[in-house]
């Protein structure tokens, strides 16, 4: 029974702090654009992709 003077305190803590940074996720604008990120695989790139070989293999 003791413990739960210690375990309801860290997880109102816990709690808060997911909470904090949720907000801040939200506020910074790490939600916007959504649709973005799934067209922009689509698209083609400009830039020819390159392979590198492990380094092992290189001549």
């Amino acid at each position: 029974m003791d413990i739960l003077f210690l375990l309801v305190p860290v997880s109102v803590l816990l709690a808060f702090g997911v909470m904090a940074l949720l907000a801040w996720a939200v506020w910074s604008g790490q939600f916007e654009g959504l649709e973005s990120e799934g067209q922009r695989i689509l698209q083609e790139s400009d830039r020819p992709m390159t392979v590198k070989p492990p380094p092992d293999q290189q001549v």
